[in-house]
């Protein structure tokens, strides 16, 4: 049992991280005024979706295992305003939102995965918590990398396997011996470098 929870809690961190690097390769394909970018008022922005997960990992992950995860001095209203000066400020917000994530998944042990959590005073075991976050973040992630691909002026970098690529790719994993291994292991050594897929 210990082992199936240890490899969770790696799984998962892989998986967050794997996130992590989808948004920051998206994002650094476009202009810094075109993070700021919205056809219209009813569309958010890249810096909006960031500014709102910064908001939403600050207030879940601070004190993750003792307070409840919608803080008192969160103000959700206004994540959905463009306050950041510049694109600094908005790699700024992103950075310490990731970095209060992981902090508190080092929290986290085989011990207290069935603890109860509580999120606007409803009850999550860490387990659940977690899982609702590796849904909720991807989905922005989504968002942001979308977006890219429709401002980027040029040729998109492919963060995952290229139109017509298929068949190279599975050749590629394919040829491999089988093996247990996180799907995200090849994924973030290929975002990490400088090559694309």
């Amino acid at each position: 049992m210990s082992s199936v929870t240890e490899s969770y809690i790696e799984s998962t961190r892989k998986q967050f991280l794997y996130y992590k690097m989808l948004g920051e390769k998206a994002m650094a394909q476009l202009q810094p005024e075109q993070l700021f970018y919205t056809p219209h008022e009813d569309t958010n922005s890249i810096a909006i979706i960031v500014k709102h997960l910064h908001g939403n990992m600050l207030s879940r992950w601070t004190d993750f295992l003792t307070s409840d995860g919608e803080k008192e001095w969160r103000n959700r209203d206004d994540e959905f305003q463009d306050t950041y000066p510049d694109a600094a400020a908005l790699m700024a917000d992103w950075e310490a939102g990731w970095h209060c994530l992981f902090t508190a998944l080092d929290t986290v042990t085989p011990d207290n995965l069935n603890s109860i959590i509580y999120i606007r005073n409803e009850g999550h075991t860490v387990v659940e918590a977690i899982n609702r976050q590796l849904a909720h973040y991807p989905y922005h992630i989504g968002q942001i990398v979308f977006y890219a691909k429709m401002l980027k002026q040029g040729n998109w970098d492919s963060l995952s396997i290229p139109k017509n690529k298929s068949a190279n790719y599975n050749a590629g994993k394919f040829s491999q011996e089988k093996a247990i291994r996180n799907f995200t292991d090849n994924e973030l050594q290929h975002l990490s470098g400088n090559n694309t897929k």
